[in-house]
């Protein structure tokens, strides 16, 4: 019959042009495992290579998948070229592309800290166990993600901070800042002499600078007469201290004003 006759040439046709390319899809399936091996032995060596370089785990299996993608792509493009395949090929590389953007549109925020993570990783504008002050909140890194960073709070909180609200806002760190200055406003009434009070505010800072033993920090305390406001005198003592943990600043301004309290007291100036 004639549809017989149709399908067995059709078949004949098809097997001919199989065995005219085994010669190419041999050759197309050794490309293929070549590049496959060679994939998985840059992607080994990346990231050993970059883990002596940069002791970041996470930077290390982005820089060793991004090396086995490429070079698998590479593999995989060359053996369907070999085929002469490139309708598939032009294909594969345009459904790529669309599933990227389409993909890219979809996760904008996941791409943002991601690209973000990468930044602070390169740039270090902070490392594991910094102090840290940022939108708003102020902790101790604990672990920094491509994705998010993890601080915990001075009260306990563990808190997760996407990278993309990291990078676009202003961060304070408190570790790479070796002197921070306490500043105190005071208001001394006019029916007392101010000048003994003074005095006895200078000694009474030097005595808190000598006390927290300061390390390097060489700067004398200051006080200055701010304004007149009502019955009473404005000052301003200024005191510069070492800022070598979290709490530094803290316990040095409590001691401060304890000490400032009490001076005065003395001379009457409080009630």
């Amino acid at each position: 019959m004639e549809w017989t006759q149709l399908i067995l040439e059709k078949l004949q046709r098809w097997g001919q042009a199989a065995i005219k390319m085994l010669p190419n899809l041999a050759l197309a399936i050794v490309i293929f495992l070549v590049f496959y091996l060679l994939a998985k032995l840059a992607r080994n060596l990346v990231y050993k290579l970059s883990c002596r370089l940069s002791h970041k785990q996470a930077l290390s299996n982005l820089f060793a998948g991004v090396t086995y993608f490429i070079i698998f792509a590479i593999g995989l493009f060359t053996a369907l070229e070999v085929l002469k395949l490139d309708k598939a090929v032009s294909s594969l590389l345009a459904g790529a592309g669309i599933i990227g953007l389409a993909l890219g549109f979809a996760f904008q925020d996941l791409t943002s800290n991601f690209i973000s993570g990468i930044y602070i990783t390169f740039r270090k504008p902070f490392d594991t166990g910094h102090v840290i002050e940022t939108n708003g909140f102020t902790g101790t890194v604990e672990n920094i993600q491509f994705r998010s960073t993890t601080m915990r709070t001075s009260d306990g909180q563990h808190l997760i901070i996407p990278n993309k609200d990291i990078f676009q806002k202003p961060i304070i760190n408190h570790s790479l800042t070796t002197e921070r200055k306490i500043e105190l406003h005071l208001l001394i009434p006019f029916a007392k002499d101010p000048a003994p009070a003074l005095d006895d505010i200078v000694k009474t800072a030097m005595g808190v600078v000598n006390q927290l033993k300061s390390g390097s920090v060489r700067k004398p305390p200051e006080v200055w007469f701010e304004n007149i406001e009502g019955n009473s005198l404005k000052l301003m003592v200024s005191l510069w201290i070492s800022n070598q943990t979290d709490v530094s600043f803290n316990k040095s301004r409590h001691q401060l004003i304890s000490k400032l309290l009490d001076a005065l007291r003395q001379k009457q100036l409080l009630p």
